[in-house]
């Protein structure tokens, strides 16, 4: 099955509700279909110098909540929220409640967590792939089990323990809203397609930090080797799930001031590897749409991220695309 292109963006760099404001109404005017928050908490000092990682200057749940609250149409979404920045039992609460302020607008989006300078500075323990990966099993457990249920949920797991419990407020969109599970390695791909509904394809972040080993994670080759660890775990229900993926280095032409050499002199990628990284996108519109069509139909990519920077670029992009 074919499914339809939707578009989205992520933003980090919104510091006044105005900012914030304009730019969620913005997006829904040019047709995207959400607007994404990431969840990170570090901020400029010693602790994010190395990383490779922007500062994000608003906090998700708040933010998804304002922008939810000045649009009509537009989608709002977390990609990702790391589980362990969030007791899942109110992470449950606070997104069910976010889906009611939204009348069904919601798509929750988590993840492992992988930024480990981030972990130190907050005082979180970096836990083991492994026990990440466990916790995210049990909060999108959790929170199916109770969204879809209505009624009391007895849920003993290693970090996620409730019983006695009735979500409230129930969401919206049954039987819950989108859930999005995202990564670029083996298990928590094959627990996304075990899982999920939307599942996000994105580096490897393994080294805990945003660089060379990243970007080498994302040739032709190894998203093939991505989307095969989602269909494992999927099995039969693979054709149902969404994939998504953020499009991160962006020159169009006649809108980018980025061009071309400066996305290989930062990628390290020759011309022909820009074209075939499905991180990509470089060209004119029809370049990069034919490009797009062409990840959909090799990879499964329909759901497209830009970050904020982009938006302006991608704007056309998105007017031909959308739906299609």
């Amino acid at each position: 099955m074919t499914r339809p292109f939707r578009f989205a963006v992520q933003a980090y760099t919104c510091t006044t509700r105005s900012e914030w404001v304009d730019l969620a109404r913005k997006v829904e005017d040019l047709g995207f279909s959400t607007l994404h928050v990431a969840d990170h908490y570090l901020g400029s000092g010693t602790m994010i110098e190395g990383t490779g990682h922007p500062v994000q200057k608003m906090a998700c749940v708040p933010a998804m909540t304002a922008a939810a609250m000045v649009t009509t149409t537009l989608r709002v979404g977390s990609r990702l929220a790391c589980v362990s920045y969030h007791e899942p039992t109110v992470l449950t609460s606070e997104m069910a409640t976010i889906d009611v302020l939204s009348e069904g607008r919601l798509e929750i989006g988590l993840g492992a967590g992988w930024l480990v300078n981030e972990y130190s500075a907050i005082g979180i323990p970096f836990e083991t792939a492994g026990r990440r990966i466990q916790k995210l099993r049990e909060t999108a457990e959790f929170m199916t089990m109770a969204y879809s249920r209505g009624e009391e949920v007895d849920y003993r797991g290693d970090f996620v323990r409730a019983y006695g419990y009735v979500a409230t407020p129930r969401p919206i969109q049954r039987p819950r809203p989108p859930l999005m599970i995202g990564g670029g390695a083996p298990k928590v791909l094959r627990l996304a397609g075990e899982l999920a509904d939307i599942v996000s394809v994105n580096f490897n972040n393994r080294s805990g930090v945003f660089g060379p080993d990243c970007i080498s994670s994302a040739t032709e080759a190894e998203t093939r080797r991505k989307v095969d660890w989602i269909r494992q775990g999927a099995g039969e229900r693979f054709d149902q799930l969404e994939l998504e993926t953020g499009v991160y280095f962006i020159s169009v032409d006649g809108r980018s001031e980025i061009t071309p050499d400066d996305l290989m002199e930062r990628t390290g990628m020759d011309r022909a590897q820009l074209r075939d990284c499905p991180h990509a996108a470089a060209g004119s519109v029809d370049d990069v749409c034919e490009q797009l069509i062409g990840n959909r139909a090799e990879y499964g990519f329909s759901y497209i991220t830009v970050g904020l920077a982009h938006v302006d670029d991608f704007a056309p992009i998105v007017a031909r695309l959308a739906g299609a």
